[in-house]
């Protein structure tokens, strides 16, 4: 039985029951390991991302789809964009005032194997309770969200330093409409919603890879506010000589990220057809443009010389902290 006690009647309620044990432990995983990206604001901004992207393409997956298999595809999509990055591994620095690090494929290694075993038992629960069959998860089903998952994995380029999904460029002619969608909505924030809400993602980042910065900027919260950014120079908390550095990096990334955003996206779309790369461009990833590259290296300061003051003004930490 479900939290309110009545068996799941649908594929559809079987999915939120999905939804909801990841959502717990992406609340436990946030507390536990000092997150600030990868959290529930992530997971429902990538379910909202993916949502988007699929209703807009609805039309196109019509015409081949059955409206069962439709909806059952939906609710996939909503499992595989809350469920990604449900567990959160880290390597810790190796030396001091170093940021952290996320080896390739072991959270999400560690999300499926979590994830699946919940829904096996999910299974074996609710058939042994006699719910109709096109409520369990299918082999077909348990396939799709691996996968789906898997292609969210990042690496570095080799001839840049900015991430892309590799799985989403070696695979694609195999890859379910799942995967495909989630592996959009998951790099989509800067061509989905734009500037801001790019910007704002990539301090949570730095937030999340830097504990150390995080700890300190919560231990001594006043002096970091806009209004006190003059006392620092006066005052013996930033131990790290290095901090300056690791902002400017974090903000030439920024940059650097948001173009290789665009330049990368008419490849990651090819696997769609005519009709349905038109719509993402013109529709969804409406930001992904040279008008928005343009804005972002505007705002964002990426001098050499740039002052420790004017890097913590622009990543305005007393937001988030």
């Amino acid at each position: 039985m479900n939290d309110e006690g009545k068996l799941p009647n649908s594929f559809a309620e079987m999915a939120k029951l999905v939804e909801n044990f990841a959502l717990q432990e992406i609340r436990r995983e946030t507390k536990q390991k000092q997150l600030y990206y990868h959290t529930v604001a992530h997971a429902y901004g990538v379910k909202r991302r993916a949502n988007l992207i699929f209703q807009a393409l609805k039309p196109i997956f019509e015409s081949s789809i059955e409206p069962v298999e439709l909806s059952r595809l939906n609710s996939l999509i909503n499992i595989c964009a809350v469920t990604h990055d449900m567990v959160q591994e880290f390597i810790p620095p190796d030396q001091l005032y170093a940021p952290r690090k996320r080896p390739v494929g072991i959270s999400e290694a560690a999300t499926i194997t979590k994830l699946i075993n919940y829904i096996e038992k999910l299974n074996q629960k609710y058939s042994q309770a006699g719910i109709k069959s096109s409520a369990i998860f299918t082999n077909a089903d348990i396939q799709i969200i691996k996968e789906a998952i898997k292609v969210t994995i990042c690496i570095y380029g080799n001839n840049s330093n900015c991430i892309y999904q590799p799985h989403l460029y070696h695979e694609r002619e195999k890859l379910s409409i799942t995967a495909r969608i989630i592996a959009l909505a998951d790099l989509g924030t800067l061509g989905i919603e734009g500037v801001n809400a790019y910007l704002r993602e990539g301090v949570l980042v730095f937030l999340e890879e830097n504990p150390d910065v995080a700890r300190m900027l919560l231990a001594h919260k006043n002096i970091f506010s806009q209004n006190n950014l003059n006392l620092i120079q006066n005052k013996e908390l930033i131990l790290d000589k290095n901090l300056r550095e690791r902002l400017l990096r974090s903000a030439r990334f920024m940059v650097n990220f948001a173009k290789e955003r665009k330049k990368r996206f008419p490849e990651e779309i090819a696997g769609f057809t005519t009709n349905g790369r038109y719509i993402l461009k013109h529709q969804i990833f409406k930001y992904l443009n040279s008008k928005t590259i343009e804005e972002i290296e505007k705002l964002t300061p990426t001098n050499k010389n740039t002052s420790l003051n004017t890097l913590l003004n622009f990543f305005k930490f007393n937001k988030y902290i």
